[in-house]
This record gives structure tokens, sequence and C-alpha cells, in this order.
């Protein structure tokens, strides 16, 4: 699958995305240089001009504050991550909510809704609430629209989500244990009604059992017409 709009698409393994547009660098959620399917090649980052975190826990914030330190992007999350990241003395950080829209470098980003549950562990280990979890729609300049749903089960207001923003492309957790696993990430493929598809948050753990040709196989089932893409960690879309 390619895009041939100008965005680039780097899956950087289980959940982390980096997008490159416009001259503009953005990630969403910070698992880089600690990150075991994240491959060498990828771990150091030239630049990141803006930042999307979907929830605390490891596998999506741990390198946060290191990539924060260094590149000094802009920053969106959940009020609660907002504060914990205003606490340790950064700035350009953009408090936000599920529902709210804000608007970076030209890319569009509003936090929907997920299910699951969200905290900060602390070097000490010591646990802080991470407010909620939540997904992000992104519109790149150009209109492109792609749905991050981050770490999450499957839920109804899907299918609104596919209406009111109508997504070219959703991005999905398929893994199982902690998040949908393939039978309910194609049924939420069924509820966006989206026509094409990347797997997300799968393989890094043997306890993440679920695979794309599962996926791809309970979506046959239910007669669904979806292009599928095909990567591994590092892979870029373009």
């Amino acid at each position: 699958m390619r895009l041939n709009n100008g965005i680039e698409i780097t899956w950087l393994g289980q959940s982390t995305l980096r997008f490159d547009f416009d001259g503009q660098t953005a990630l969403a959620d910070a698992w880089v240089q600690s990150n075991p399917a994240c491959p060498d090649k990828c771990k150091t980052l030239e630049k990141v001009d803006s930042l999307f975190i979907t929830h605390g826990h490891g596998d999506h914030f741990a390198d946060a504050l290191d990539i924060i330190e260094t590149h000094r992007p802009t920053v969106a999350a959940i009020v609660e991550i907002a504060q914990y990241l205003t606490g340790k003395g950064f700035d350009n950080i953009l408090a936000m909510n599920k529902g709210g829209t804000v608007e970076v470098n030209g890319l569009k980003a509003t936090m929907t809704h997920a299910v699951h549950s969200s905290s900060i562990q602390e070097p000490d280990g010591t646990l802080l609430p991470g407010g909620e979890a939540a997904g992000f729609i992104f519109e790149f300049p150009n209109g492109y629209k792609v749905y991050n749903a981050g770490d999450t089960a499957l839920f109804a207001d899907m299918r609104l989500i596919g209406e009111i923003y109508k997504p070219d492309l959703a991005i999905l957790p398929i893994g199982d244990n902690f998040t949908m696993g393939p039978l309910e990430a194609a049924h939420a493929l069924r509820l966006l009604n989206v026509k094409a598809a990347a797997p997300a948050h799968y393989g890094t753990f043997d306890v993440l059992t679920g695979t794309p040709e599962a996926w791809r196989a309970e979506a046959e089932r239910l007669g669904l017409k979806v292009q599928f893409v095909e990567w591994e960690p590092g892979d870029t879309l373009r």
C-alpha cells in the first residue's frame, strides 16, 4: 500500500508512530530508545517537532522525558499527563481532553475515547494517575486522516468516529490480552467503515498473541473489503 500524498508514516514498533510531512516530524507516543521492537536504525531521531501521547503506560511513554528534553517538541496529552510534564519543568505542553482538537504545525489532532487504563511509573516504581487513555484522529494539511486508536478495547462509539471523521487509515491494536485481539479489531473495522487499516501493539511480547493474519481472516469472515497494510517495525508508508 502506498499513500502517494507526501506523508510518510513509520511504525517504530509496538504503538509508536512517526509522521513526516511538510518538513515536520510528529510522534504518536514515545517508546523508541528502550523499545525492543524498534530497529536500531530508527532509534536515533533527527528531530521531533510535535509529540502526541495516548496514555502513560511505559510502552507508550517510557522515553517521553528524554525525547522532550532533547528535541523540545510541542506536546499534546490528556490534562493529567500534561500537568505531570509541566511539573517536570517542560513548556510547550498542550493540555487537552477527549473531544478536543488542537493544531500543531498544520497537523490537527482530535482526542478520541479509548477503553483502557493509564498510569505513569516513576523511576522509583511509584505509580501516578495518568488520567484516561485516549486515541487520536490526525488530519494532515492535505486533508488525509489517520485514526490512531492507541490502546483500547472494542467500543460501539467507533461507529461515530467513522461517521464523523471518516479516516482514510485506521491503525488499531490487535495483540489481545491488554487490548483488542483480532476478532474485536475486525469488528472495529466494521464499525469504522474504513477502507485501509494497519496493525499495531502485537508481537512485542509473548503475551501479545494476535497476528495480522488472524485479523485479516476475521475481517474476511465479516465480508469486509479493507486494504491491509503489511509492515514490520521500521517500515514506512509513503
